[in-house]
């Protein structure tokens, strides 16, 4: 890779002009009028009744799966400009119409419900073994299942139309008061306001006071939106559970565990695998307390660098470890990497005005992907970037596949990413060359256990017990904080000294309108390349080829399924839910042993 790297992105090899673009307006207006032609067509569609009826049927499926791919296209050209910045007004516009159009697609494929259900079941099969569909039956399969639970298809069409000005329309709101968000500090003497992803990463200085302050002031900005973004998550909730009601469905759960393909029994399991073992990470945590010279963490203390562990890695060195250590691995994922970054098909650069997060996107058209974060040297921003760079290449080795076949689950997709994090962390330790150094990077490693095994459990236990009072009513901004700082205590086994009230205010994930209850998916996949990454071990750069065919099969079967052919375990069992929990043990007896004599 040449030097320096450019930080930002090229988004002009898909439209030139970002926003004000005449080649996306034109590509939107012609989506425009196909998502229409392909409600006329499913208007005058009927079910096959034999399999000599699949010719009708294979063209609506091509369009489908046209359409779908040109929707992705249009929602990652939006998604990055509005992330890239943030005052571009005409972005969150096109974003508008881009949701609409969406809506519009969906309350299409209503249409396409009754036709699959429609088609006897020993036709259905028939139909699902002919070229073309046989790739993407699974899919095909599961929308068949999903309809029968569903109202009619008018109705659900009418769900759709009125989610865009509703559900999605509360959700567009929170991005844009997140998009205004402003904290300030004084630095060297000046004042900053910085935006909402700069004043998050500002919260993991290394001293103490900084720290306590810095944080005590992003709980109060935070406090001050805190009876809208309470109005936005109390309607995002109670849209989901009148569309809920509606359908019949009882449990919340219900629809993310079918987006994730993932059984309740698997759920329960990887929850309670993890419970049983927090107390190996409260051990860490006081641990950690006692290195800073404190009693107990308080929420603020928990992602807080050790001694030593504030070292800063520039792009440039970033990018070429990453590299380095994905070979070792995978030749294949070091290369997708190395691609990425010459190409600029990276935004990293730390600016003011960029929204707060990281994300990878992928463009299906262009079979390219694009990463967004902000880069400022840390640890965690390696850990970020390797993360985002797993995601695409999750994406790069399915570019071939039929669109269908491509629409893999949250859980799986960070499955991906998590694994690409493992290798480069575990090789970071590895190569250690004194105790000091292996201990600031064993405790990065942790760190993600704990983010994964606590906060985000913690995330789960506030989102169940929220729909749980939402449907008796609206749930009040200090109820929330409530709630939050309970959930807290759940996860964390009570282990800290002071919490995060308003974390339900500034934690975008939960009100994310495409993909409910954002958070058990992170776990799993956590655990899930901690198993695989296990077994790659085992067998060395052999396993290269296994690990691209798993991937490949992420979006044809459920987890299940896939652990089950390609690993051989059973995830409704505590089996290998345990081997997984067990490495993250093993780092933190490491850490133990290696912090005995180091306590203040």
């Amino acid at each position: 890779m040449h030097t320096p790297l450019n930080q930002t992105w090229d988004l002009d090899v898909f439209f030139p002009g970002g926003s004000e673009s005449p080649q996306f307006a034109s590509f939107l207006n012609d989506l425009d009028g196909d998502i229409a032609g392909f409600r006329a067509s499913l208007e005058k569609a009927s079910s096959p009744q034999s399999a000599g009826d699949s010719a009708g049927f294979k063209a609506l499926i091509d369009q489908y799966q046209g359409i779908l791919k040109r929707i992705r296209e249009a929602d990652s050209f939006v998604g990055c400009l509005a992330a890239d910045n943030q005052k571009d007004k005409k972005a969150v516009q096109l974003g508008g119409k881009v949701k609409t159009l969406y809506a519009d697609f969906l309350a299409s494929l209503t249409r396409l419900d009754p036709v699959i259900t429609g088609t006897p079941d020993d036709v259905w099969s028939a139909l699902l073994e002919q070229e073309g569909l046989r790739e993407i039956a699974f899919s095909l399969n599961e929308r068949r299942t999903q309809a029968k639970e569903k109202l009619p298809p008018e109705q659900e069409a009418l769900i759709s139309d009125l989610a865009v000005d509703g559900y999605h329309g509360w959700n567009d709101l929170y991005n844009t008061t997140v998009s205004q968000f402003r904290m300030v500090v004084e630095e060297n003497g000046e004042r900053q306001e910085l935006s909402a992803g700069q004043a998050f990463n500002r919260l993991h200085t290394p001293e103490l006071a900084k720290r306590t302050e810095l944080f005590n002031r992003w709980e109060e900005a935070w406090a001050e939106k805190a009876d809208f973004a309470a109005e936005a998550l109390n309607h995002i909730a109670g849209f989901r559970l009148q569309v809920y009601k509606q359908r019949g469905w009882d449990s919340v759960h219900k629809e993310p565990l079918e987006i994730n393909r993932m059984s309740k029994q698997t759920l329960d399991v990887m929850w309670d695998v993890i419970t049983r073992n927090k107390g190996v990470l409260v051990d860490y945590l006081n641990r950690k307390a006692q290195l800073l010279g404190l009693e107990k963490l308080a929420w603020a203390d928990v992602d807080a660098p050790l001694e030593g562990g504030t070292k800063t890695v520039g792009y440039d060195e970033g990018a070429k470890l990453i590299v380095d250590q994905f070979r070792d691995f995978s030749p294949r994922l070091a290369d997708y990497a190395a691609q990425a970054f010459e190409n600029r098909w990276i935004e990293a650069e730390d600016r003011a005005g960029k929204r707060p997060g990281g994300f990878c996107t992928s463009f299906p058209l262009a079979k390219q992907t694009r990463i967004f974060m902000t880069y400022s040297g840390t640890l965690n921003n390696l850990s970020t970037l390797a993360h985002e760079l797993g995601h695409g290449f999750h994406q790069y080795l399915m570019d071939d596949m039929p669109a269908l076949a491509q629409e893999y689950a949250m859980n799986v997709a960070e499955t991906a990413s998590t694994f690409a994090e493992l290798i480069v962390s575990d090789a970071a330790v590895k190569a250690a060359v004194s105790d000091d150094e292996r201990i600031v990077l064993l405790e990065d490693k942790i760190q993600r256990a704990v983010a994964f095994f606590m906060n985000i459990h913690a995330r789960f236990i506030f989102e169940t017990n929220f729909y749980d009072e939402r449907r008796k009513g609206l749930v009040s901004a200090d109820r929330l904080s409530e709630l939050m700082v309970q959930a807290q205590k759940d996860a964390f086994n009570d282990s800290l000294s002071a919490y995060h009230p308003h974390f339900w205010a500034a934690k975008l994930h939960f009100y994310a309108t495409d993909v409910p209850f954002y958070n058990f998916p992170y776990t799993f996949g956590f655990l899930f390349s901690a198993g695989i990454y296990a077994r790659a071990l085992e067998e060395g750069t052999a396993f290269e080829d296994k690990y691209a065919a798993l991937l490949r099969d992420t979006g044809s079967m459920t987890v299940e399924e896939l652990a089950h052919k390609h690993l051989g375990v059973d995830l409704t069992q505590p089996d290998f839910w345990q081997s997984a929990v067990d490495t993250v043990i093993e780092d933190v007896n490491e850490f133990m042993r290696l912090t005995e004599g180091k306590v203040k």
